[in-house]
Formats: C-alpha cells, sequence, structure tokens
C-alpha cells in the first residue's frame, strides 16, 4: 500500500483531503509544523509528500530541501501564492508539482494518482543514460558532461532526462510540459519552458550559443541530438 506524508496546517483541508486520499486506498501521516514534520519524517518511508508551502513555524520550501538531501521521494506542493516566481523555485528546488489553492478535489486527486503512477515508471527504467558526452546517473540523481559532475536545479535535470529518453525525437513545448508537469497553467508555459532549455544549455553545451545538443525544431519544438 502506498503511503503519503501530509504536511499542511489547515484543519479542515486535512480533515477533508486525508479522507479523500485513504478512500483511494492510500495510508497518510499527517503533520502540521515543520518540526512535527521533521520528528515524523525520520520514522517512515513514503511514497509521495505534500507540502503546504506556508507552515507556522517555517515553510515548505525549507522542508522540500532538507528531503531532497536524503531522499528522491516525488514531492507536490499546495500553495496560496500564484507567482511564478514561487512556482519556479519549488520545482527548481527539488518539487516534482504544485497545486494552487483553492483546487478542485478531483484534480488533486489526479495529480497524486500521476505522480505516484510516474515514480513507478521511473523506478522500473534503466539506471543510467549516456548520450553525447553526457551521462545521468538516475540512483543517484547526478549528470556528469564527461567527467565532470554538473549542476542542475532539479527543472533541469527532469527535462535532460526527457529529452535523452527521447533521441532524435522532436517534441512539441506541449509535450514537454505535459510529460514533466501535467498542467497546461499560465505559470508553466512555454515562456518558462524557454528559460529551461537556455539555462539548461548554458550548463550542458560547449557553446550554448550554437547548441549541438539540445536542437530547436524551428516551429515544431526541441530534439536531443546524440551526436556522432
Amino acid at each position: 500500500m502506498k503511503r503519503i506524508f501530509f504536511v499542511e496546517d489547515d484543519l479542515s483541508l486535512i480533515n477533508g483531503l486525508s479522507f479523500a486520499i485513504k478512500k483511494q486506498g492510500y495510508e497518510i501521516d499527517i503533520a502540521r509544523t515543520s518540526l512535527e514534520a521533521e520528528k515524523l519524517w525520520v520514522s517512515g518511508k513514503y511514497d509521495l509528500v505534500i507540502l503546504d508551502v506556508s507552515l507556522p513555524d517555517g515553510s515548505g520550501f525549507e522542508l522540500c530541501q532538507k528531503i531532497r538531501q536524503i531522499s528522491k521521494v516525488p514531492i507536490i506542493f499546495l500553495t496560496a501564492a500564484d507567482e511564478e516566481t514561487d512556482v519556479i523555485m519549488g520545482l527548481d528546488i527539488g518539487g516534482d508539482d504544485y497545486i494552487t489553492k483553492p483546487f478542485k478535489l478531483s484534480i488533486f486527486l489526479s495529480r497524486v494518482n500521476a505522480l505516484l503512477r510516474r515514480s513507478e515508471n521511473f523506478q522500473k527504467e534503466t539506471t543510467e543514460i549516456i548520450s553525447n558526452d553526457i551521462r545521468v546517473d538516475r540512483l543517484k540523481r547526478e549528470v556528469y558532461k564527461e567527467d565532470s559532475l554538473l549542476d542542475l536545479t532539479a527543472g533541469e535535470y527532469k527535462l535532460l532526462c526527457l529529452f535523452m529518453e527521447n533521441p532524435n525525437i522532436v517534441l512539441s513545448s506541449e509535450q514537454i510540459l505535459a510529460q514533466l508537469w501535467d498542467r497546461d497553467e499560465n505559470y508553466i508555459d512555454s515562456s518558462t519552458l524557454t528559460v529551461y532549455i537556455r539555462r539548461l544549455r548554458m550548463k550542458i553545451e560547449n557553446d550554448p550559443a550554437n547548441p549541438q545538443k539540445i536542437i530547436t525544431v524551428r516551429r515544431m519544438g526541441y530534439k536531443w541530438s546524440e551526436g556522432k
């Protein structure tokens, strides 16, 4: 049975979502503060973490950073903020998805189920990808350019894996967004994706102004070149 760790201080939201999560057949542990969450986290292994961004004694962002030091568990942020910078920050520090309050219960459960499925599929995939002088170690979540370890954000890492899993295939912006974040909201859109691709190119390309790995296909999208 899948286990979910839910960190939220709003009692009414806790009651409603925990009931819905249990009806899906999942187990759930609940913490209402950062301190309580840190104590509970030590005691068990979870398949998914749901973090409220604003907590009485800290933030979900801080908790996410601590969790990412020891675990690759999927993380969903719940936030009342709708600022693009908050969304990008959450994804960059290791979040896998975000849901802006208020939200429909059906959408929440769909996101939870989709992320759990994606995590299961990821665990079945190969542990290493090598292409065009780039090597991805999935077990350690590390990326190397030749022998140099690259410092990628969580969002950049996921984007790179998607490209390398689909070599020489043109992916549209819509396909990339759907694969990575299962959403069509305004905050993770084509312009935000362009920012991610530009930053990723700065880290993996020898000449970012003349990219040889992530190729722009005019009016169609992007593709990963396997090189020679």
